[in-house]
């Protein structure tokens, strides 16, 4: 609407001069000067029509720019989009390193260019995924904690990611170090220095195996 206006304004301002010159200059015996100012109202006209023409299109604000961007969404291929959706199913209920999901996709039968994609989008944070897991181990089995970053390694985890893990687990390795004697001890016989070095290769520390020795009678 101000447009408008101007425009109006505009026209107003450039043909009250052209008509008040034609009355002063008038015309000649030829009509020369006549056809002059018959073609600068064509001119004008012209002008003014491209401009109006211009004003009436309507204005793409920044907003309604972003809204008409395409949403990441639409730009997947349905591979991608089911991969996706299988990763976050996967990792609603258990815990998967990157190349674990990527291995699990894929035997899912997911291409492997699909199921990179889902590793990468899933939005999982790898070093919460390794605590996770070595959380998890340490519910059903003892671990010395060297044993448990090769396991969680084993897994698919980064060296950086495992050690995260396990650093952050809780887990007392002395106690740790006990269950694992136990264990031995429950289905075979070891001498006092033959069950320090089981727990000793199992990656324990010689006072880890020791303090696990004594806690189970010798």
């Amino acid at each position: 609407m101000k447009i408008m206006k101007k425009l109006f304004v505009l026209l107003f301002a450039i043909i009250v001069p052209l008509s008040l010159a034609a009355c002063d200059t008038g015309t000649t015996a030829t009509g020369e000067e006549s056809s002059d100012y018959s073609t600068d109202y064509a001119d004008v006209f012209s002008m003014l029509e491209d401009t109006v023409s211009k004003a009436s299109q309507p204005e793409v604000t920044q907003s309604e720019s972003g809204s008409q961007s395409a949403n990441p969404a639409d730009q997947m291929t349905i591979g991608q989009r089911n991969a996706l959706e299988s990763a976050k199913s996967y990792l609603s209920f258990s815990e998967f390193s990157y190349t674990g999901l990527i291995e699990q996709l894929e035997y899912e039968k997911y291409s492997h260019e699909d199921a990179v994609y889902a590793a990468d989008h899933c939005g999982a944070d790898w070093n919460e995924q390794a605590l996770k897991s070595a959380k998890s181990y340490l519910e059903y089995s003892a671990f010395s904690y060297t044993g448990l970053i090769e396991q969680l390694e084993y897994e698919g985890f980064t060296n950086d990611q495992a050690t995260y893990g396990v650093d952050n687990s809780g887990a007392n390795w002395n106690e740790q170090a006990a269950k694992s004697a136990k264990s031995y001890l429950e289905y075979s016989s070891f001498s006092r220095e033959g069950l320090i070095e089981q727990l000793e290769y199992e990656g324990f520390t010689h006072e880890q195996a020791v303090y696990g020795v004594q806690q189970n009678g010798y």
